[in-house]
């Protein structure tokens, strides 16, 4: 399997497992992966996702023996599954955390960027590289970006397609935290699991809170909070939390 998953008590695994072509997606690698977000969305046990590549790297981006087939049609199939992907992670009602070891370059970039957290190694590295063939930002990078960075920055990237190593990842806020390499997967999954362990259908909520920020305005913000909190005092998990304040005792959250 060119990706495969991993369950951890409650954290899925999600690896791309291509290390010989520093894990270059495929069309089927673009099917499996997006199976296994559908599978992962489903599935009540698994709270937390981890995504991270096989052999020391990442994502050197589409695989470009696969670009250029088919013409139009088959360059329009090739965006919309790529598209299907980053929205099925990026939309996903569960915290993600993207483990980037090594290189982190293309929609690989992007799909790291759809997770809620970015962790690197001091070999990450990442680039914009669609300019180098003559291509615009595919994935959701553009958007993305300016999410994160603003338009001016953004552009400045995408427009250069230069490197951007570790330590100015982290200090352009692109990625949370630098970790030794032999410790990154150690500390995505003590991440993981402590979001695991917390109350899975109000991290959600809030996930989409942050996501719907920046396109609101203050009050259709509070519009959107007023409906979501009921919700979430309408959970199994609320409800212990108040208990546990009551009693003194730290929670036992369930996801439900």
């Amino acid at each position: 399997m060119t990706i495969t998953v991993d369950q951890r008590d409650s954290v899925a695994v999600v690896t791309l497992n291509r290390p010989e072509t520093k894990n270059a997606i495929t069309q089927e690698m673009r099917r499996q992966l997006w199976e296994a977000f559908e599978a992962i969305a489903l599935d009540p046990a698994i709270r937390a996702v981890v995504l991270t590549g096989a052999g020391g790297e990442f994502c050197s981006g589409m695989d470009v023996g696969n670009m250029g087939q088919g013409g139009i049609n088959g360059s329009l199939e090739r965006m919309h599954t790529l598209h299907r992907i980053a929205r099925a992670i990026y939309h996903l009602k569960k915290p993600t955390i993207a483990a980037v070891p090594g290189i982190c370059v293309g929609v690989g970039w992007a799909y790291a960027l759809c997770c809620d957290i970015v962790l690197v190694s001091e070999r990450a590295k990442f680039a914009q590289i669609f300019r180098n063939i003559g291509l615009t930002p595919d994935g959701g990078s553009a958007w993305l970006l300016r999410q994160q960075v603003g338009a001016m920055r953004a552009k400045e990237i995408a427009y250069s397609g230069r490197m951007i190593r570790a330590d100015e990842a982290v200090s352009l806020g692109l990625a949370l935290e630098k970790v030794d390499g032999e410790h990154l997967m150690d500390r995505a999954l003590e991440l993981a699991n402590s979001f695991a362990a917390g109350p899975t259908v109000a991290l959600g909520l809030a996930k989409r809170q942050f996501d719907l920020a920046a396109s609101s305005s203050f009050d259709q913000f509070l519009d959107m909070e007023f409906t979501m909190q009921p919700i979430a005092s309408r959970t199994d998990d609320h409800h212990e939390g108040l208990a546990a304040f009551r009693e003194k005792r730290p929670p036992q959250f369930t996801g439900a």
